[in-house]
């Protein structure tokens, strides 16, 4: 299914060929997916919402605060040395009385970071360090369609749906940071001289 997903938006004309930035949840699936598809090409930004949630949800209520301070802190900064180094001894602490919180921290503890490694502005890494924007548009078509008893075939689904996402199109906003796509956009292009997909003299606007 996730493959079939993402053959789909490459039909509708989404590049494989070139680096882009894939912010994911913690689905091994679609993570399985996406390294199918795209290669060394994908640049995984894991959703920090969901690693702090998923961290949280191995600790009893009383260590919860502290660690989602600490979470949060990492999250927060703009060195991507400072965030390592507090994720990992983060995960040290909570090694002895909570091992499978300690192995949350550590997994994927790299890809919740990689937007801190492009140069980019707060605004706009924060926006991109979550799947916030898709969890919206999903919550509110599932909002839409929440009244429907009874489903008749796949083109009422459809119809639903799509009427899900045009109410949900009126909530939409410009993403905080976005003046600063450009230089996003510049980061990709510079990765792919690096990973050889063009050279530098070739027009990569």
């Amino acid at each position: 299914m996730c493959q079939s997903l993402l053959s789909n938006l490459q039909s509708r004309g989404l590049r494989t060929d070139r680096s882009l930035l894939v912010i994911l949840d913690g689905s091994k699936a679609l993570r399985k997916a996406v390294r199918e598809m795209f290669g060394d090409r994908a640049l995984v930004q894991r959703c920090q919402v969901h690693k702090l949630r998923n961290v949280l949800d191995h600790l009893p209520d009383r260590q919860r605060p502290w660690v989602k301070a600490i979470l949060q802190r990492a999250y927060e900064s703009a060195n991507v040395a400072t965030a390592t180094r507090l994720l990992r001894d983060l995960a040290t602490r909570l090694e002895r009385d909570h091992p499978s919180a300690a192995e949350s921290v550590r997994e994927g503890l790299e890809e919740t970071l990689t937007v801190l490694r492009l140069g980019l502005s707060e605004a706009l890494r924060r926006s991109l360090s979550t799947t916030n924007a898709a969890e919206s548009l999903i919550s509110r078509t599932r909002n839409v369609k929440r009244n429907v008893k009874r489903w008749r075939g796949g083109q009422m689904v459809l119809r639903w749906v799509t009427a899900g996402v045009l109410e949900a199109v009126k909530g939409f906003r410009r993403v905080k940071g976005h003046r600063e796509m450009p230089k996003l956009v510049a980061a990709l292009r510079t990765r792919d001289q690096q990973l050889g997909l063009v050279t530098a003299e070739e027009n990569v606007a």
